[in-house]
Order: structure tokens, then sequence, then C-alpha cells
């Protein structure tokens, strides 16, 4: 393996590291989970307005208004995902609405069937039984042996599902705009939308602690640019048959820390249909990679 593989591995495993942080930091902000994310991502988004600036000012070009509006709606499917995530997360725990909002890419491999008319073999419907056997066993668990848990597992659902929408429109928009300018400009979308629903919910955008001021800049800089930075160049150099794996360790390691840092316990079964729902995804992207 070259230095510029060991660089890539080594930020694969520290942004993997970083976002498993994330459920957990939300959680201990205290704040309503909308106005976390909107402040994660308002933080973020500036930082990502300087090299987009730069980029504009050299290249002086004109973005294709297509992938513009392909990079705002992204930012609007964003922004719906991270409002239930943030929010499963405040109603319920750290570790469930993260582990069922990672189906994501089951609901990708859906809507690239449904929409864009792609095949997926066999493997990847065996794992999607998997994986749902694994929510269904959950969410009957927490049905009948109610801890709470129930609403920020049904949360993490939908979150999910609004995050493939943000990947599939995602893989339209970056055949019409570099990595930058659409990560710019999806993010910038988000934080707008996020805002408004924070509008209408009519949540305060001032009168918090100085506690919850100081994660929510650690959110943005560490999580929004930094995390998904390493994320994003590694995925340059590691295969995405690597990279989609590695990244499954977030929940499991968003449970333990929050296990440390918070005192969130999980019930044995909550473990065992945890682990479930985790091979289902990583059969799912097993198969994936296979053509």
């Amino acid at each position: 393996m070259n230095s510029t593989n060991k660089k890539a591995f080594a930020a694969l495993f520290l942004g993997a590291a970083l976002i498993s942080f994330s459920p957990v930091l939300i959680k201990a902000a205290g704040a309503p989970g909308t106005i976390t994310a909107f402040y994660r991502l308002l933080i973020g988004s500036a930082l990502l307005a300087i090299p987009f600036i730069i980029t504009v000012i050299r290249k002086k070009k004109f973005y294709p208004i297509k992938g513009v509006l392909l990079a705002t709606v992204a930012g609007l499917f964003l922004a719906i995902d991270m409002a239930l995530w943030s929010t499963g997360i405040m109603v319920s725990n750290a570790a469930m609405p993260t582990l069922v909002g990672n189906l994501a890419s089951l609901w990708v491999g859906i809507g690239a069937v449904l929409f864009f008319k792609e095949k997926q073999r066999l493997g990847f419907w065996l794992g999607l039984f998997i994986a749902l056997s694994g929510v269904s066993f959950l969410i009957l668990h927490d049905f009948y042996f109610p801890t709470g848990i129930f609403k920020g597992l049904i949360l993490g659902l939908f979150a999910g599902m609004f995050y493939a929408g943000f990947m599939l429109l995602t893989q339209k928009g970056r055949k019409l705009l570099d990595t930058l300018p659409y990560l710019f400009l999806s993010s910038f979308a988000t934080t707008i939308f996020l805002g408004i629903f924070a509008l209408i919910m009519k949540i305060p955008f001032t009168g918090y602690s100085i506690e919850t001021w100081q994660l929510f800049i650690i959110m943005g800089v560490f999580l929004q640019a930094g995390a998904w930075f390493f994320i994003n160049y590694a995925q340059g150099y590691v295969r995405a048959s690597l990279v989609s794996p590695t990244l499954l360790a977030q929940p499991v390691l968003a449970a333990i820390i929050a296990w440390f840092l918070l005192g969130e316990k999980l019930g044995l079964l909550h473990i065992i249909g945890g682990i479930v729902v985790v091979i289902g995804i990583y059969v799912v992207h097993f198969y994936s990679g296979k053509k």
C-alpha cells in the first residue's frame, strides 16, 4: 500500500469516527433538533463559501441552471432528512434513529430501480429483507415493551428515505457540477430550508446556553466541514465497496459513545435487532458493488 492509499484510509477512518459523534453531540446540545441541524449546516456552508467564491472568481464561469436546480432540490431533501433525524434523536436516543437512518442505501437501490431502470442482483433483495426484518424486530419489540424509542425509529426511517432522495438527486446533479460547487450549493440550500422549517415551527434561533453554542460550532467545523472533507478525500482513492461498509461503523460507534458520554443503554433485544439491520445493510452494499 503506497503512501497515498495510506492517507486515504486514514482519512476514511478519521471521517467515520468523527461523524459517529454527530448524534451524541446533537443529543448533548439539548436544543430542538431542527435548530441544531440549521447551525451545523450554516457554519459548514460558511466555511465552504470561501473556496467556492475563490473558484468562481478564478474560473469566471456560470453553472448550468439544471445543475443548480438539482442541487437546490437535493438540499431540500437533505434538510427534511436532517430535521427528522435530529428530532428523532432528541425524542428517543442517539443510536436507534442513526441506525435506521443508514437504511438510506436500501431506498437508493429501490429508487434506482424505479426511476433509473437499474437492475439489482438477488443479493441486494436478500440484504433488503434481512435489514427490514431487523427494523421490524426493533419496532415490534418497542411496541410490546415500550422504551420510548419507537418514535425515534419512525422518524429515523423517514429521514433515511429523504436522504436516499438526496443521494439520487446528487447522482444526477454531480454530472453537471463539480464536487465543490455542488457541495456548497446543496449545503447552502439545506441551510435555507432548515431555517424556513424553524420559522414555520416557531423554534427560537437564540436564547441557548454557551455550551450549546459551543457544540453548534464544533458540529459545523469538525463534523459538517471536517468529517465530510476527509470522507470525500478518501472516496477519490478508496473503492466505494470499502467506503460504504466502513461508514456502517457510525451507528455502532455512536451507540458506544452515547453509552459512555450520555449513559444511554440498549437492551439485549435492541442490540440483536441492530446487528441484524447492520448485516442487511452490509449485504446490500456488497452486492450493489458487484457487476
